[in-house]
């Protein structure tokens, strides 16, 4: 598995708070005015998991498989043409402010691995500066 990771964002509200709004999928609400139309369709969700339909990809599920709060939410891919998960670390930086950051296992061969890296490192930036965004 390659693994691949955004920078660390600052986020203006405790680790407890930043934690208690992205463990809960139904949260996503929040965002779905902010997300292009012609990037997904068929945007669902409910507190453990999130499906989407991505033009040219299909329909992607992201599911929560483990909360350690708070500091991590694992999710993994179900449906996706690979293998893959995602975790969204946050920890503190002092009592008022907190640190995150996405990371993602994606199980690709060496020829792909290649292809896909800017695209992942360039979606995983725009996941975590929209998240990095929101009022917690």
């Amino acid at each position: 598995m390659s693994q691949y990771e955004s920078s660390v964002k600052l986020i203006p509200y405790s680790q407890e708070k930043v934690y208690a709004k992205l463990e809960d999928l139904n949260n996503l609400e929040q965002i779905k005015g902010r997300i292009p139309e012609d990037k997904i369709k068929d945007f669902t969700y409910n507190r453990d998991e999130a499906t989407v339909e991505i033009p040219k990809l299909g329909k992607v599920t992201i599911r929560v498989v483990e909360r350690e709060e708070p500091k991590c939410i694992k999710f993994e891919a179900v449906g996706s043409p690979v293998p893959a998960n995602l975790w969204i670390q946050v920890i503190p930086d002092g009592p008022e402010a907190s640190k995150m950051r996405v990371v993602a296992k994606i199980e690709v061969n060496f020829m792909l691995r290649g292809m896909i890296e800017k695209p992942v490192k360039e979606g995983l930036e725009k996941i975590a500066e929209g998240l990095s965004q929101i009022q917690y």
